[in-house]
């Protein structure tokens, strides 16, 4: 399973929040179609089988399950940069699972 820690959920919901007040939208993870062996991001509703990450009770990221299953093990962080919010997705420590 793909782990999101809570400071990129809350920024996932705080770049929601700055978009739209639909509850129903989150942000998918989606494969780039300009690079690949790199993800995207977009505004979309729930399908079925995603993998759902919340933040304070509200639905801030999907993942479909053939996605899921290829992030198995990797872990969503975010800091902060001069440029804004960078998001990156890394291998969980082994000793951590």
């Amino acid at each position: 399973m793909l782990t999101v820690t809570a400071q990129a959920a809350e920024k996932l919901r705080e770049a929601i929040q700055a978009q739209t007040q639909d509850p129903e939208i989150a942000i998918r993870l989606v494969p780039s179609t300009s690079k690949p062996n790199q993800l995207g991001m977009a505004l979309d509703k729930e399908k079925e089988g995603d993998q759902v990450v919340e933040s304070e009770g509200a639905k801030v990221l999907f993942i479909s399950s053939e996605l899921s299953q290829a992030l198995d093990g990797m872990v969503i962080d975010c800091q902060e940069t001069p440029e804004g919010v960078q998001f990156s997705l890394t291998k969980l420590a082994a000793d951590s699972k």
